[in-house]
């Protein structure tokens, strides 16, 4: 792998795929409507291949939308890994999520107990088609991805800013998450090293939403008084809800084995890490 490796991004415009373009300038972009015979046009002098395509998962679910959010992650990497078999690309790296693990099992990569949940059943066909890649494949099971500039974080800053920040629920349910630099350096080691396989990209310290929920109080200095009722995110977003009330127990043991170092895996310091004024 050269030292700068050259870069091809789908999902680009996303909160990843920004940092992504920041932290790999050589870079290329395929878009979702993209040909296989244009995509394969587009990877020549490509080394590494980062597929982050899909639509936003927290939205209502309704038959049409759930159909979009299968197409916009199987049928894409169906095309993209179409592509990349014709190509000279040397690494594929996709992506999945935690949703893939039961709620409240304690899992690492070697967790053969999968959910069969609807987002656990999107996860595994979307690994399924990333998996036929004839180049060598990593996929990346994202936790909760905390940023400033978007995901989850992003949608709490406001309310928390106005002291209307709270927990949901009782509060118990834990949240498997990564800071977005430790995501960023992650993708820097797979580059690297060239893995392979499935790789748990969670901080090594998972917390309750009350443990979250405090650690954001304190770092805004705001109160956090208002527990979000479940019912409540129900109304406002149904079956997606479960993806805001899920407890997923996951661990990085894959990148522990390889000597990662996480800067932030502790919660407080990542989020006054991205929350200060410097960042």
């Amino acid at each position: 792998m050269p030292e700068s490796p050259k870069i091809a991004l789908t999902g680009a415009s996303g909160f990843i795929g920004t940092h992504l373009k920041r932290r790999f300038p050589d870079h290329v972009i395929i878009a979702r409507e993209d040909s296989t015979e244009r995509i394969i046009k587009r990877l020549d002098g490509v080394d590494v291949v980062i597929n982050l395509a899909g639509a936003p998962i927290i939205h209502r679910w309704t038959d049409s939308y759930k159909r979009l959010l299968f197409s916009s992650r199987i049928e894409t990497t169906k095309k993209l890994v179409s592509a990349i078999n014709q190509s000279d690309v040397s690494l594929f790296i996709s992506t999945s999520a935690t949703g893939i693990y039961p709620d409240g099992v304690e899992c690492d990569e070697s967790c053969t107990n999968l959910s069969d949940d609807f987002l656990g059943t999107l996860a595994k066909e979307w690994e399924g088609q990333a998996q036929r890649c004839n180049k060598k494949t990593a996929i990346l099971r994202f936790g909760v991805v905390l940023g400033k500039e978007g995901g989850a974080l992003k949608k709490m800053l406001l309310p928390f800013r106005l002291g209307l920040g709270g927990p949901i629920g009782n509060g118990q349910m834990l949240i498997s998450w990564i800071d977005i630099e430790d995501l960023l350096r992650i993708y820097e080691l797979v580059i690297e090293k060239g893995l392979e396989g499935i790789i748990n990209a969670v901080s090594p310290k998972p917390v309750t939403n009350k443990e979250f929920t405090k650690a954001l109080s304190r770092v805004l200095r705001r109160p956090a008084l208002f527990p979000v009722p479940v019912f409540v995110l129900h109304l406002l977003y149904g079956q997606a809800a479960t993806v805001l009330t899920a407890s997923k127990i996951v661990f990085p043991k894959r990148l522990e084995e390889e000597g990662f170092t996480f800067r932030y895996a502790e919660i407080e310091a990542s989020l006054r890490h991205i929350l200060s004024k410097q960042h």
